[in-house]
């Protein structure tokens, strides 16, 4: 994963995933429940929008990073 240039700070134990809109840039997502978290990411994905999945912030980097995959 790239270099990040973020204005906030991420929190433990929260799901990320992003949404790239070209010129405009990237908006991060965050959700507390993994369930809700996927949810969300497969609807943004189901419409055509550019996502990528984070995965959950355990403080130092991120882990369960494989992407939820449509059913």
């Amino acid at each position: 994963m790239a270099s990040r240039n973020k204005k906030f700070d991420f929190g433990k134990e929260n799901y990320y995933f992003e949404i790239r809109n070209g010129s405009i840039g990237r908006i991060t997502i965050k959700r507390k429940e993994k369930q809700e978290a996927e949810y969300t990411f497969l609807n943004y994905k189901r419409v055509g929008k550019n996502v990528e999945w984070l995965g959950k912030w355990e403080g130092k980097k991120f882990i369960e990073t494989d992407e939820p995959k449509l059913k």
